[in-house]
């Protein structure tokens, strides 16, 4: 298999290999945003705070997949990159059981702690019940979430980010079809809304492997064979866990930012839950595509290409600054309307704007953010990128404790749009610093 992401043009490689990574990520958020949309036009405002109080703990399981997948897609992209393709089933072999099993026995966990769990993030009597029966159902789904997550990261590794795509797309009709069969129709409220997530999130497991060993055999491995490479699972660990370990400590950092929102009450809590369930949608493209920066880079670099990997990195900057601009246009111009979409309050939807207005004006600073940190994860500097994330986590937290007297409910958004800042800060002086380095190395001179 040859890669067609270490040559040509990088302006089509970038929009090539990105778009389907974005729309990939739009309808694997769109999930939730489903779920809340119908609940708050079914069931109203409380059960919809009730499934906004449970998001900092279920995203707490999926940033952490996220996080160590997107380690073992570099992983996969470099490999691929050095013409080592065959190693790619052993990543699948070794990580398969072990994430499985470590998500299955966790969401156990969680969901026979349901009640001690609410009751540490200071969830409000009068969504308790919602929050506890939307919950302990989504939490059937994040194993097979799991799966998904490893064979995608895999197959983007081999420059295959199309099929992600059609599996999420697929499935996310498959959820929207059980979200108004279960909750419009049957009227099982949030219980409801969290089966089709599950139901919806099992289809879509599936559905990437058979496809992945179907369509790539090289990919696929057997049951007498050794299952798990020693070398490969000490490679994956080291690519995946500084991420998978920034991912963890920023959900726990947002559960804690969670129970200072729960605080304000039941309205600033559907508010600004709803704000960033449209956020995030919103932010995709910006976090899909440094995703993308360092998929190439990474295979760029696995092939020696560094001069073309530093070029993509320049081009993708460009490309981010587009992206970021149009999207605070975006937000400026329809965010109050897409958080009217889900049947809140007026009050409740002044909050929300109040809280885009603010941080709409910040996306170009993150999307900066992003590709350069997706160049420094292509080149496997994954330790530095998640210990800057976790630093600015710790600002976020800090920010929204201390000014909280001052900016009241809207200081969740400028702690966050601090935080940005001290991203793309510290993110440029490390690259900087690697840049300087090499070119102060002094060259070998042949007599």
């Amino acid at each position: 298999m040859e890669s067609k992401l270490t040559r040509g043009n990088i302006v089509k490689s970038l929009l090539v290999f990105t778009t389907p990574l974005i729309l990939s990520g739009m309808f694997q958020q769109i999930f939730n945003w489903v779920d809340a949309f119908i609940v708050g036009n079914t069931e109203g405002e409380l059960a919809l705070a009730g499934i906004g109080a449970t998001t900092s703990l279920y995203n707490f399981f999926v940033t952490i997949i996220i996080g160590f997948t997107s380690g073992l897609s570099v992983l996969a992209a470099q490999l691929f990159g050095k013409g080592e393709g065959e190693k790619l089933k052993s990543i699948l072999s070794s990580f398969s059981g072990v994430l499985g099993g470590i998500f299955l026995t966790a969401a156990v966990l969680a969901s026979l702690f349901t009640n001690e769990i609410l009751v540490l993030l200071d969830t409000p009597a009068n969504i308790f019940d919602a929050a506890k029966q939307y919950m302990q159902l989504l939490l059937i789904g994040i194993p097979f979430l799991a799966i998904y997550n490893l064979y995608s990261a895999v197959l983007r590794g081999l420059g295959n980010s199309r099929a992600p795509f059609l599996s999420v797309l697929i499935c996310s009709g498959i959820n929207v079809f059980l979200d108004i069969l279960f909750v419009m129709v049957f009227r099982f409220g949030t219980a409801g809304a969290a089966a089709a997530t599950a139901i919806s999130q099992a289809a879509m497991a599936i559905f990437i492997v058979l496809y992945a060993v179907r369509k790539y055999p090289v990919l696929r491995f057997g049951l007498k064979q050794q299952l798990c490479d020693k070398a490969i699972l000490l490679q994956g660990i080291k690519f995946g866990f500084p991420p998978a370990i920034q991912a963890g400590m920023t959900s726990v950092g947002n559960i804690v930012l969670q129970r200072f929102m729960n605080g304000f009450g039941e309205q600033t809590v559907a508010a600004i839950t709803t704000s960033y369930r449209v956020d995030s949608v919103i932010l995709l493209p910006i976090v899909n595509f440094g995703s993308g920066i360092a998929t190439i880079v990474a295979q760029n670099i696995g092939a020696g290409n560094k001069d073309r990997a530093q070029k993509v990195l320049k081009t993708g900057i460009i490309m981010m600054a587009v992206i970021s601009i149009c999207l605070t246009f975006l937000v400026l111009l329809t965010g109050k309307n897409l958080i009217e979409m889900f049947g809140l309050t007026q009050e409740s939807v002044q909050i929300g704007k109040s809280f885009f207005n603010a941080i709409a004006s910040c996306y170009i600073i993150y999307g900066l953010a992003m590709a350069v940190r997706g160049y420094l994860e292509g080149t496997g500097d994954m330790l530095f990128s998640g210990v800057v994330g976790i630093i600015g986590l710790m600002i976020r937290i800090i920010a929204s404790y201390t000014f909280a007297f001052r900016f009241g409910n809207m200081v969740i958004a400028y702690a966050e749009m601090l935080s940005w800042i001290a991203l793309l800060f510290l993110y440029c002086v490390r690259f900087l610093t690697k840049k300087n380095s090499r070119k102060k190395k002094p060259s070998v001179v042949s007599h």
